[in-house]
């Protein structure tokens, strides 16, 4: 028994007549026919009684015919539901994104899903690259924004869609350190509150490079979350240094450090490599491209 069975049955219920119901198949009369006795054989049981020159339904043929049409309309709705998620235009779609991507994209993100493409259920997660390569592993999340040096090499990780932002030193309009002449150095830096996110090790590499060994995160970060846009708040408000991507705060001050940080961060969309994508994830990658930039 087939779905196309199913419509003829439809049509020729409808009709009365194979003449007719074959011209709007588009098929020949005796192909019409071959595939409703096919489905009388199958059933077992005849679904049409000739009463003149009309074909009419027995009592088991109308119990069929309802039942086909409700097959026929789930079956519909069903290649409806498959064709507006292969565009984007329904399912689900679960996001993992680490503190930096997250501040410049969550926002953007559910906006454009609640304006352009509402029957889309958006599930953002939130936490460290360890955590969120986990729930990625585990199949709760379909893809990740992370910083791709904090993600730890693998085989089954497929990384793309990089954007590299400048990571720097940020303070408040009118800070002390913004009227310091020549620069700002380490030293001069650690005697006000240093707020960052967890830093990778790759980040505080590149910190200790240039500033020493008291640069590490576990020694000169004393505000530490993984909300971007609460430390933007705190050191909006307050003498707090930010250490955090330039474009997470372009209202705050980037301090001229001394000598340069030249540290960048190199944001890329994780999935797990062979895994079927969401259709929805095209419009994270379109984001990224406008939004991910310095």
């Amino acid at each position: 028994m087939t779905l196309v069975q199913l419509r003829h049955l439809i049509s020729l219920a409808q009709s009365g007549s194979f003449s007719k119901s074959a011209q709007a198949l588009c098929l020949t009369q005796p192909a019409l026919s071959r595939s409703i006795r096919a489905l009388e054989d199958e059933l077992g049981v005849p679904l049409f009684d000739r009463v003149g020159r009309r074909n009419e339904l027995t009592s088991f043929g109308r119990e069929v015919l309802d039942r086909a049409r409700q097959l026929v309309v789930e079956a519909d709705e069903l290649r409806d539901s498959g064709r507006q998620m292969s565009e984007g235009q329904s399912g689900v779609v679960r996001i993992g994104m680490g503190s930096g991507p997250g501040a410049m994209l969550m926002t953007p993100l559910l906006m454009r899903m609640a304006t352009r493409q509402p029957k889309v259920r958006v599930v953002v997660a939130r936490g460290g690259t360890d955590l969120l390569t986990q729930a990625l592993r585990a199949r709760t999340l379909d893809a990740l924004v992370v910083d791709a040096r904090s993600l730890k090499p693998a085989a089954d990780l497929e990384v793309g869609t990089l954007r590299e932002m400048r990571g720097v030193f940020m303070c408040r309009r009118g800070h002390p350190l913004t009227r310091l002449r020549g620069g700002v150095t380490f030293e001069a830096l650690r005697r006000y509150p240093i707020a960052s996110t967890p830093l990778s090790d790759e980040v505080a590499r590149t910190l200790i490079e240039a500033y020493g060994p008291e640069a590490h995160p576990t020694i000169c970060v004393s505000l530490q979350c993984e909300e971007v846009p609460s430390l933007v708040e705190v050191v909006r408000q307050s003498d707090a240094v930010l250490l955090a991507i330039r474009a997470a705060a372009r209202d705050l001050v980037e301090l001229d450090m001394r000598p340069a940080l030249n540290g960048v961060a190199r944001f890329g969309l994780v999935t797990l490599r062979g895994r079927t994508e969401a259709p929805a994830l095209s419009i994270l990658r379109e984001l990224m491209g406008a939004l991910l930039r310095d």
